[in-house]
């Protein structure tokens, strides 16, 4: 199934009762990376595999990458293989932020070529308040002993991404627009939790991840968030845009909804924030 990037709790609920959808969990949280499976052990909807960013949505960081570089594609497929997806099979990603950590997901099936994913509109609170079953408990075992099936052949499209390098060219040229996606007060540099350098690239624009998004964490009508994407990318076309963040994973949430209301063709900056400041002759604001 392709095309169909948001669906509701109660769409969700049909396709899993007609087999028709593999399901991951996303919940994380930078500050304690174990808490999103520990609230994965105890409510998630049925069916659903566990998806840790830092284990299986990201690879190892090396000394000048950001938080979480991207995984290699055999790894990714394997994953996917172990929690049951197959080629052409919807899968459908939530979390419990807005689709701040299952847009990674989402993001990395077009990375590698795989249009068939989405996210559950209003993550796990929608389903919750929608009175459907909750499970509890480590789910379904993954098939430790399977391979990557013959049909999952995982193409990384390296035209999705931008490298620290293409951002530092583009410094002081009218050439891109790079949107920021961390809250606010961390692109100017009021608070910094979670790095060791505070502010935002030179440049940059803010736009947090939440303007697209409900107070209830629902997305937006897509008229809403097309004319503020629009106001973003003024005299620019979509495919001038690159969405950058903390390490290249809320970010996702943007270019997710880029691509909901119709504005193809954004990238992403994969090191973000993390990466940029790996070097301190790299200039900040």
């Amino acid at each position: 199934m392709t095309g169909q990037l948001l669906v509701s709790a109660q769409d969700l609920q049909a396709l899993l009762e007609r087999g028709e959808c593999t399901v991951f969990d996303c919940r994380f949280v930078v500050e304690d990376p174990d808490a999103g499976f520990e609230d994965y052990l105890d409510s998630h909807i049925p069916g659903a595999a566990y998806a840790h960013l830092d284990h299986d949505l990201s690879s190892p960081i090396s000394a000048v990458s950001g938080r979480h570089p991207l995984p290699e594609a055999d790894r990714f497929a394997l994953f996917l293989s172990r929690a049951g997806w197959q080629p052409g099979k919807l899968l459908v990603a939530y979390d419990d932020a807005g689709g701040a950590i299952a847009a990674r997901l989402w993001w990395l099936m077009k990375y590698f070529g795989q249009d068939c994913a989405a996210l559950l509109d209003g993550g796990i609170q929608a389903w919750w308040a929608a009175g459907f079953e909750l499970a509890r408990g480590p789910g379904e075992p993954f098939e430790q002993d399977a391979t990557v099936p013959a049909g999952i052949k995982l193409c990384a499209d390296d035209g999705l991404v931008v490298s620290t390098q293409d951002v530092i060219n583009h410094l002081g040229k009218a050439e891109v627009v790079l949107a920021d996606a961390r809250a606010n007060e961390r692109f100017t540099g009021k608070i910094e939790p979670i790095d060791a350098v505070a502010g935002h690239i030179p440049g940059s624009v803010s736009y947090p991840y939440n303007r697209n998004l409900n107070p209830i964490g629902t997305f937006k009508r897509v008229e809403h968030i097309r004319a503020d994407l629009q106001a973003l990318i003024g005299a620019y076309q979509s495919e001038d845009l690159v969405h950058m963040c903390g390490s290249g994973v809320t970010a996702c949430n943007n270019l997710f909804a880029a691509e909901l209301v119709g504005l193809a063709g954004s990238r992403l900056y994969v090191g973000s924030w993390s990466e940029w400041i790996r070097d301190p002759s790299r200039p900040v604001g």
